[in-house]
């Protein structure tokens, strides 16, 4: 359990990094460290207000094909984002993280996004249709 919790801090702290001096990036990681963290593309099949939540999120389903099936996962995109407008969308996220209570809710996926000038997340996701649980590489 603590080598996925490292591994999350690792990740989290690449994924959310605004820093833009090289003497405030965050520590090396190495190639294995990457490997270990399995990425791969979902499609939105539902997203819902997350009720109780203290920042303003979804709750998603999230298909990642036959072989992983479908999880769950919060994540804080009203901002930009209609629940209606995120059906249907490729999405990419982080499935070997253990899963985590938010408000209440089991999120068993990390849905991968960045930040925009404003702070607000913006999804990451392919460029054109793939196959649904495709792992980044």
């Amino acid at each position: 359990m603590r080598q996925h919790s490292d591994i999350r801090k690792k990740v989290c702290v690449l994924l959310m990094s605004e820093t833009t001096e090289q003497d405030e990036w965050p520590a090396e990681i190495t190639f294995d460290d990457f490997q270990r963290v399995d990425v791969r593309v979902g499609r939105i099949l539902a997203a819902e207000p997350l009720a109780g939540a203290r920042k303003p999120a979804y709750t998603l389903r999230i298909d990642f094909g036959p072989q992983i099936g479908v999880k769950q996962s919060s994540a804080q995109l009203t901002v930009l984002y209609a629940a209606e407008e995120l059906i249907g969308r490729l999405v990419l996220a982080v499935i070997n993280f253990p899963p985590r209570r938010i408000a209440g809710f089991r999120s068993e996926v990390l849905t991968l996004g960045v930040p925009d000038e404003a702070g607000n997340v913006v999804l990451i996701q392919p460029e054109r249709a793939v196959p649904l649980g495709g792992r980044l590489f």
